[in-house]
């Protein structure tokens, strides 16, 4: 029987997701230098594109069709046998196609975050090859073990509410491989570039902290209890993360920003993101207050001593920050928040966070190994890095033959 309050909440929640991705399109084009940024909107809304359209083909069938296998299998290719009544495998509130779309709008985020780490010297043309591989063989099958039907990592008992693992920690492991294999921009030691516009930082942060509330209540499929608690819980980590973050910088550095601000709101709800049904909100703080000290001897110790160029800190702030909210769930989850869920490590069930680990290294191992394995084939077929003189240009003119400011004499 379908609830119109709770179909309603769904919709709403999907269009929440969707407008993530433009929101991370600002987020990421503040921080690339001028030359570059069309070319960061230009790749997030053509997987908005791209992605939507493969998600109804056959990535929702390869993600949620009910299978003991490597994938969910072909059986909803087209949306064939998705229609308008409930599935009460997976929502038995809402019609079978408003979980197919709510579910759409983290495969099209997913893929977008991985543009953090090679943003500035990819091909536009090795971009679109990369993501249509990436979602269909890394994203489409792990999502498929986690929350899908007959996937193996749900029913060892692995708790993801929407998306630590299956998003974050995802996108987060195959943007540190793709900057590693690409390489560092050039003349980088020489001249380290700054975010060339703060505001746009900040429009994107707050579009992705309103459409977040979509993405985590959203993920309880009803307007109930459970929506509420992921709600008040997300809002309560990221403000948390976003604070600490930002007393950090003023400890370290002397001063505090609103770059290590946006930085730490947008940790705190990664962290929060797989346990947002599961925990409470003194857990929450908890959850936040950390992550930004993780994140932050990620992205201003770690990263510097080791040389890596993940240009917009997708690594550093997507992977760590949801391996410490997934390895969280496994220490706050309580089952008086969620009967559905289970009891972590500070409830009395260690065993829950020694499966939460187990899932964190799966995830990274898999989508690691994988992504590897498609950015050298696209590199075989067309080349993935533009030349060298492309790259001094700026894509937004070499990839798209377009400026984002014109100035006039």
């Amino acid at each position: 029987m379908v609830n119109t309050g709770d179909t309603a909440w769904v919709l709403i929640s999907s269009a929440l997701v969707l407008l993530m991705t433009p929101g991370l399109a600002f987020f990421y084009g503040g921080m690339v230098r001028r030359k570059n940024v069309l070319s960061v909107l230009m790749q997030c809304f053509v997987i908005m594109c791209v992605l939507s359209l493969q998600w109804v083909l056959f990535g929702y069938s390869l993600s949620f069709h009910p299978s003991n296998g490597f994938w969910g299998g072909f059986g909803w290719m087209g949306l064939h046998g998705v229609g308008l009544e409930p599935y009460a495998d997976y929502a038995g509130t809402i019609p079978h196609q408003a979980f197919m779309i709510f579910q759409a709008m983290f495969a099209i985020i997913t893929p977008a975050l991985i543009i953090g780490a090679f943003a500035e010297r990819m091909k536009f043309a090795a971009f679109l090859l990369f993501t249509v591989l990436w979602a269909t063989f890394v994203y489409n099958p792990l999502c498929h073990w986690v929350w899908g039907l007959g996937g193996w990592l749900r029913n060892y008992g692995a708790l993801d509410f929407a998306g630590g693992t299956v998003v974050h920690i995802n996108a987060g492991i195959a943007a540190l491989v793709t900057a590693l294999v690409i390489g560092k921009r050039k003349n980088l030691e020489k001249n380290v570039p700054s975010p060339h516009n703060l505001p746009f930082v900040v429009l994107g942060t707050g579009l992705l902290w309103f459409g977040w509330f979509g993405f985590n209540a959203g993920s309880a499929l009803a307007a109930n209890g459970l929506a509420v608690n992921a709600f008040v819980v997300t809002n309560t980590a990221a403000a948390a993360a976003g604070l600490s973050w930002a007393l950090m910088e003023w400890m370290r550095n002397g001063k505090p920003t609103i770059f290590g601000l946006c930085s730490g709101a947008v940790a705190g709800l990664v962290a929060i993101t797989p346990a947002a049904g599961y925990v409470s909100v003194i857990p929450a703080i908890i959850i936040g207050i950390l992550v930004s000290l993780f994140c932050f001897a990620a992205v201003s110790v770690i990263k510097p001593k080791l040389g890596y160029d993940d240009s917009l800190d997708a690594f550093g702030v997507h992977c760590v920050g949801g391996i410490w909210g997934a390895l969280a769930t496994g220490l706050f989850a309580s089952k008086a928040v969620n009967p559905a869920g289970a009891n972590g490590l500070f409830f009395g069930n260690p065993q829950q966070f020694l499966i939460q680990l187990f899932t964190v290294l799966v995830t990274v191992v898999y989508a690691g190994v994988v992504t590897f394995v498609i950015y050298k084939v696209v590199d075989f077929i067309i080349g993935v890095r533009v030349n060298e003189k492309a790259e001094s240009l700026g894509l937004d003119l070499t990839q798209h033959r377009e400026r984002a400011y014109t100035v006039l004499e």
